[in-house]
């Protein structure tokens, strides 16, 4: 046991002044461009698009507890698990071998896939999921222009870099691509016919009100819901304020 942990943790002092040492990156964020080339740079940071992707998935999760919302999450995880297994089972080399920062194969790229299972989803989301607010303003239909217009291109331009930068070839890529519009037209059509009719029902279990999870499949706007009902609230609570002073 002893010898277990000997190997797997190395003092500080050690890590300083033992020369033998290899130190490898990790490969979670690092991504290579060509050295003065500013298109590479700008590829380089827009294929991180996915990361902030699942930062903004955490935050909305943590803060607003949503069904819907976890329930995509869930099908982003299962996303990358498919490709995990894809990769493993064609076994196909990536274009440049860098073996300091990937070990894992190339065929079908996870950025790739990753991006246009979210592109898919959300355009379903907007043109089907907000369909029934029954409001075809000019203002509505611009925002909902610009959002699918939106992720697609970022899908668009992660597939782009992931070729430009070398880390995948067109074929893996496109195949990519490919498996994650399938797999979230699959997801949205199973969440919206089969998972969201069970909403409410798990919003009610005492589960879920110990963890505040909620339910607002059934409110068209939530921004402007809550706004609202926010506004009501801090005007109640001031005009009881003012009453409580004046006695």
């Amino acid at each position: 046991m002893a010898a277990a942990e000997d190997e797997s943790f190395i003092p500080a002092a050690k890590l300083a002044t033992d020369e033998r040492l290899e130190w490898v990156p990790l490969s979670l964020t690092l991504v290579e461009y060509p050295q003065g080339d500013w298109l590479g740079k700008l590829l380089a940071v827009s294929s991180l698009l996915p990361f902030g992707i699942l930062s903004g998935f955490v935050a909305l999760i943590l803060f607003r507890r949503d069904l819907h919302t976890i329930t995509f999450f869930f099908g982003t995880t299962l996303n990358e698990i498919l490709n995990l297994v894809l990769k493993y089972t064609f076994c196909e080399a990536r274009p440049m071998q860098r073996s300091a920062l990937y070990t894992e194969y190339g065929m079908p790229s996870s950025h790739s896939q990753f991006m246009w299972f979210f592109a898919t989803y959300m355009v379903y989301f907007v043109f089907i999921r907000l369909q029934h607010m029954n409001n075809n303003t000019l203002l509505e239909n611009a925002w909902k222009t610009v959002i699918t217009v939106g992720c697609v291109s970022m899908a668009a331009l992660v597939t782009i870099s992931r070729v430009y930068l070398q880390y995948h070839t067109w074929k893996q890529v496109l195949s990519g691509a490919l498996v994650g519009f399938l797999f979230g037209s699959l997801w949205f059509a199973l969440t919206y016919l089969i998972f969201t009719p069970l909403f409410p029902l798990i919003a009610s279990w005492r589960i879920s009100e110990f963890l505040l999870l909620r339910d607002t499949t059934l409110i068209p706007n939530v921004l402007w819901f809550e706004y609202l009902h926010s506004r009501q609230e801090a005007r109640a609570r001031s005009r009881k304020l003012v009453s409580m002073k004046s006695q």
